[in-house]
């Protein structure tokens, strides 16, 4: 049983900076990708940033210089600081992380419920 909890988003100023959390629980044997998504139309989601095992980043380019996504594999958890918010960067991000439950088991892909964030002036 896996579940991924995100940190509260919350409304932000205009060129303000914000900073997302998102942990996994449950019998993991191990994680490999993990990353961020932001809500698009239906059921679609679209990449914003994503960080291998190993640490190597990836990001969309409207977010990269602001954006910055991190990890502690101890912790099961990745982070998201976004920097200089812009109105665009408006909306439900969701954490996502590719889990194996056991030796042999392979990976499958497990989200978050999803958090608001909202740029205002």
């Amino acid at each position: 049983q896996v579940q991924l909890v995100e940190s509260e988003g919350g409304l932000v100023s205009f060129g303000g900076s914000l900073r997302l959390a998102c942990t996994a629980s449950g019998d993991i044997f191990t994680v490999d990708t993990m990353g961020w998504y932001r809500q698009g139309p239906g059921d679609q989601r679209d990449l914003v940033a994503t960080i291998s095992r190993g640490g190597s980043p990836n990001y969309a380019d409207s977010v990269k210089g602001r954006f910055i996504i991190s990890r502690d594999n101890p912790k099961r958890a990745v982070y998201l600081e976004i920097n200089n918010m812009k109105s665009e960067d408006t909306g439900v991000y969701i954490c996502y992380q590719e889990v194996s439950l056991g030796y042999g088991l392979g990976f499958r892909d497990y989200w978050g419920r999803g958090t608001q964030v909202t740029v205002s002036s």
